[in-house]
């Protein structure tokens, strides 16, 4: 029979399963001798007796002078941190088991207030912080600290980070860590919004919806981006908004097909229906499109500048009033035009400028990589949209990689429209064009191109999160042996990078990659 061999070790005392059926099973009805120095219990004794194991753990550890447990594995753990609640002698917990220490655990530590000290194998960082806001040292026995494929992906490195996220993406289908840490995240975080699944996997969803459900998450959103054709799973997902509609959980799911699939089908549909009509029509239909394509130009390129010739407006209205900063006041604001510019849309988060190129606009940031496609700098819906910040990027303390994208406006030359300059030998090889700047509320950034390409369309340039140096210089290395020019630009693993990033056709893309200059 397995048991709990306790023996004192100087100022520990510590907690070993056996299989030993030689060591004495102290029961504690029939005995008050407490100074041995190996006793052992069997794990269903210690449940059926909590409080009288307890008391004498107590009691031990005061004769003992003993104010550490040495816990051998988490499954020790969970069983007897609830003996030391009234424990005034433990104050210190070590976890010998070279694992990760999972947040049940924590929550029984939290709840002990005569801990001070924790030690474990790996602690993951947001845990850290949690252990540090509740008067406990935490120490782990490992240099890296590992985390899950999900809290990886979205960055969910520190404590702060979980809290505050608004938006998170599951990329592949969920392992039981994934699930773990999924549940620490709902546990802790208070402003989700939206939740991105690239593969929709039913266990997965399900599992999604009742750990929000738990944690009392409310009006959050979960964008399915799968392309869904079996009705049998459409109708189970409407079953599901029905259900959590009723329920009141303020939990929706919408499916969001790629722009490639729809244009496949809407293409198909115009085919069939261009074989049932006559050539005079199809010529009638080019000349349309044409009048359209030059119209629309033209109302673009004026609305867009309208809208630039207001933001001046404002910021020359505003320059002589005092503003209050939106989020910290300890932050010294040193871009008094870009706080003027949140006037017109609390999104904005920074301006970029690019030489001798139409590049000259207020960069915002939403929940998602969608709205700002469709809607302009005052929400309206607009073909144009906007020049915008990847939702995963921070836009107060900036990351390895801040990425922006932009509609490529080639015919009216709005918001990335006139980038493609970028591509030309004369433009590249000009000094002066390869400085582009970048300026926060709190920052005036110029940053130094090192790498320009056009490449099949592809998600792997778009990382914000790096787990350590190697995998950030590998990063920078792949975009330095894209570039059709060689910059000679050298990266560091503490330099920062900013990507530019929109369409050259329907298949390709366009990037520009620059790193930051320490003296900005």
């Amino acid at each position: 029979m397995e048991k709990i061999q306790i023996f004192i070790n100087n100022d520990s005392i510590s907690f070993t399963t056996t299989l030993n059926e030689q060591l004495p099973e102290l029961d504690l009805d029939y005995t008050n001798v407490i100074t041995d120095n190996e006793l052992a219990f069997t794990k269903e004794y210690i449940i059926e007796n909590e409080k009288m194991v307890s008391l004498f753990i107590t009691e031990l550890c005061r004769e003992k002078n003993v104010y550490r447990a040495s816990l051998e594995s988490n499954e020790i753990a969970l069983l007897l941190c609830d003996l030391f609640k009234k424990n005034p002698y433990i104050t210190a917990i070590c976890i010998r088991e070279n694992q990760v220490l999972p947040f049940s655990i924590y929550e029984k530590i939290i709840e002990n207030k005569n801990i001070n000290y924790i030690e474990a194998y790996n602690i993951q960082t947001y845990m850290v912080e949690l252990f540090d806001k509740a008067g406990i040292r935490s120490e782990s026995r490992t240099e890296i600290f590992y985390t899950s494929h999900f809290m990886q992906s979205n960055n969910l490195t520190n404590y702060s980070k979980i809290f505050y996220k608004m938006n998170i993406r599951i990329d592949k289908p969920l392992t039981t860590d994934d699930k773990e840490d999924f549940l620490a995240f709902a546990n802790i975080n208070k402003y989700l919004k939206t939740i991105h699944i690239d593969i929709y996997n039913k266990d997965d969803l399900e599992s999604i919806i009742k750990i929000l459900t738990e944690n009392k998450l409310k009006n959050i959103r979960i964008l399915l981006y799968d392309t869904i054709k079996n009705y049998k799973t459409i109708d189970y997902l409407k079953k599901v908004n029905k259900k959590l509609k009723q329920k009141k959980k303020k939990i929706k799911i919408e499916l969001v097909y790629s722009k490639e699939y729809l244009k496949e089908n809407i293409f198909a549909q115009i085919i069939i229906n261009t074989l049932k009509i006559c050539g005079l029509i199809t010529a009638l239909l080019v000349v349309s499109i044409i009048s359209y394509i030059s119209i629309s130009n033209y109302l673009a390129l004026r609305q867009v500048t309208e809208i630039q010739e207001n933001i001046k407006e404002v910021i020359e209205e505003k320059k002589d009033e005092t503003i209050s900063p939106p989020s910290d006041p300890s932050k010294e604001i040193i871009n008094n035009y870009i706080l003027s510019v949140l006037s017109i849309n609390p999104d904005v988060v920074g301006w970029l400028k690019v030489n001798n190129t139409n590049v000259d606009y207020p960069v915002v940031q939403s929940l998602d990589n969608d709205f700002y496609l469709q809607h302009n700098l005052y929400k309206n819906k607009d073909k144009n949209g906007w020049i915008y910040m990847d939702y995963r990027n921070s836009n107060e303390n900036l990351d390895r990689n801040t990425i922006i994208f932009g509609h490529n406006m080639y015919y009216s030359g709005v918001m990335f429209g006139t980038l493609a300059n970028a591509t030309k030998k004369s433009w590249y090889e000009n000094p002066e064009n390869q400085i582009l700047s970048y300026d926060t509320l709190y920052e005036s950034n110029k940053y130094q191109i090192f790498s320009i390409y056009i490449i099949p369309k592809t998600s792997d340039y778009l990382k914000t999160y790096f787990a350590n140096d190697d995998e950030f210089m590998e990063f920078s290395n792949m975009l330095k042996d894209r570039s059709i020019h060689n910059f000679n630009i050298d990266i560091q693993p503490d330099d920062k990078i900013i990507t530019l990033s929109t369409c050259s056709n329907h298949t390709n893309r366009l990037v520009i990659h620059a790193k930051l200059l320490k003296e900005s």
